[in-house]
């Protein structure tokens, strides 16, 4: 009988631009694993995904060389394949190198390129054009990237020029309850050709865009035999007879709330090690959403990493004081009390004479709201820590929050999250142990911006406002969609009218992780001025 060919699949966390620390993390899973045959790294492993315009630099493309040098001298009996850009001085591509013995035995260009979503590869690279297979111990392997496997036709051709075996190489990021339809996709590969396949993806945050991992590899009829984790770095091997793969003990699935707050841990985390911050602080209100963007900071950084300041003025309820000093205590971050009212005392005497005549509204509000901003950017220079927003997607699609006050920040962990998912994930979040008080949870949320205020004085309540969001502005239904769906047709044009005058709020808050279908970043590019939607209500 044969011997059997051993691939590896090295699901690493790459940072983009980072080439000399990417391409000595590949040597070093490199010299970890001599004993494999085939050590299979994600798409741009030595960029990053995506580069973005680094793309258009000559010097990053001559770091990649390099690079790519130190990777093919240090491989042996070891085959290597790793993803990177590749470039003729006019054209670049997205490529998948294999090297071997220290020369390049096989180099794959990617043939289908994304456009869509957080996808803009359409703007860097030339499509390739080329079936690539190539034999290693008497195996022939065919080459895939990514968005190929979503089309029939990259896979259906390696299978006619021979190949026994597809290894595919991807950067797909993470969002909610798109595994499932990921793994489809995969089985139908699988079973259209009759082929097993190998599927590394990448894992780790960049920006907005999380990479999930969930490496796997699958026989010839689409079932599962090997599964790596989730938001985690992991090396596993797979051993092939031929088409026939060796299946091994998987992991048990998770649920849709314990992968979102992994991958959310993740996202900020690297945020925040990527950008070589030393530690993050927050405003902590009291309220459900610094609650969880709290959980998640310690989570993600440790306790001794994490400031928790709660400022308090004169609406705020004793409660929200005890609950906030709570959590801390449960989590064992730092927690300070500084209090605004003189702050907003103080600017309110110098705007007197410049408000004569006028009544109470909005503004001093949003007063609160920025000298809370103030301080938190103060100690954001003076310790060097990043400032994290919490406000969530419901009320950055309507503008139920302020510019230079709460969304003052650098990143922004539930910015994706409607606020109905802020509540499942904080109830999972306690399952896991003591983190958010059950009160914070029960209480109906409110800014604590005038006295006795709740959220649903202003907006409809959160359950039917996530539903128009997300029918509106995830899904493109009309005001006409909405109404037939059973929302009453006057909060419908309310909440879109809301949706788009706050487009420039939107443009200018902190970046922060997509985790749902269609975020307000690269997904949803809507122009600030516009009269489109203006004439639609009208009508």
């Amino acid at each position: 009988m044969s011997t059997p060919l051993k691939i590896s699949l090295a699901q690493i966390n790459c940072t983009v631009g980072a080439i000399r620390e990417n391409t000595q993390k590949i040597v070093r899973v490199m010299a970890d694993h001599p004993e494999t045959d085939l050590l299979v790294f994600p798409e741009l492993a030595i960029t990053g995904y995506p580069p973005e315009d680094l793309l258009f630099r000559p010097d990053l493309h001559q770091a990649v060389a390099i690079s790519l040098q130190e990777i093919a001298q240090a491989t042996g009996d070891c085959a290597v394949a790793v993803g990177h850009p590749e470039t003729d001085g006019t054209q670049v591509w997205n490529v998948l190198s294999i090297f071997h013995h220290g020369r390049l035995l096989a180099r794959y260009r990617k043939q289908v390129l994304p456009n869509y979503g957080v996808f803009d590869e359409k703007r860097y690279f030339t499509p390739g054009t080329e079936t690539v297979v190539f034999e290693l111990k008497g195996e022939r392997i065919g080459l895939l990237i990514c968005e190929d496997l979503w089309n029939e036709m990259p896979a259906k051709r390696a299978k006619e020029a021979g190949a026994h075996i597809l290894v595919s190489v991807n950067a797909s990021p993470f969002e909610e309850y798109k595994y499932p339809q990921r793994l489809q996709v995969l089985k139908a590969r699988c079973q259209e050709n009759q082929l097993p396949l190998v599927y590394v993806n990448l894992v780790g945050g960049q920006d907005e865009v999380v990479f999930d991992g969930n490496s796997v590899v699958l026989d010839a009829d689409g079932d599962v035999a090997l599964h790596l984790p989730h938001c985690e770095e992991a090396v596993m091997s797979a051993e092939f007879h031929g088409k026939q793969v060796q299946k091994q003990t998987l992991p048990p699935s998770l649920e849709n709330e314990e992968s979102l707050y992994q991958a959310l841990v993740m996202a900020l985390r690297d945020y925040v090690e990527k950008n070589n911050f030393k530690s993050v602080l927050l405003g902590l209100s009291g309220g459900i959403d610094s609650a969880l963007t709290l959980a998640l900071a310690v989570d993600a950084l440790g306790p001794d990493r994490v400031r928790a300041v709660m400022m308090p003025y004169r609406y705020t309820a004793d409660i929200s004081i005890e609950d906030a000093r709570t959590q801390s205590e449960w989590l064992g971050n730092r927690f300070d009390v500084v209090a605004i009212e003189p702050m907003v005392d103080s600017f309110m005497d110098t705007l007197a004479p410049l408000f004569a005549n006028t009544t109470r509204d909005v503004t001093e509000e949003n007063l609160q709201a920025r000298c809370r901003g103030v301080l938190l950017m103060a100690l954001s220079n003076k310790y060097g820590a990043l400032v994290l927003t919490t406000g969530n997607k419901s009320e950055l699609a309507v503008g139920y929050c302020t510019l230079y006050g709460d969304m003052c920040g650098g990143f922004a962990p539930i910015k994706d999250l409607p606020k109905s998912l802020v509540y499942r994930l904080s109830e999972y979040r306690n399952t896991l142990g003591n983190a958010i008080p059950e009160r914070v949870i029960t209480r109906p949320p409110s800014a604590e911006l005038a006295p006795d205020q709740k959220d649903q004085d202003s907006l409809p309540p959160y359950d039917i406002l996530d539903e128009i969001i997300d029918g509106y502005a995830e899904r493109d239904l009309s005001v006409a969609d909405l109404v037939a769906a059973g929302y009453d047709e006057q909060t419908v044009r309310d909440v879109i009218r809301l949706i788009e005058r706050n487009e420039y709020k939107r443009r200018q808050g902190a970046v922060g992780p997509k985790v749902t279908r269609r975020n307000f970043n690269k997904d949803r590019r809507y122009p600030i001025t516009s009269r489109y939607v203006q004439q639609i209500l009208d009508a």
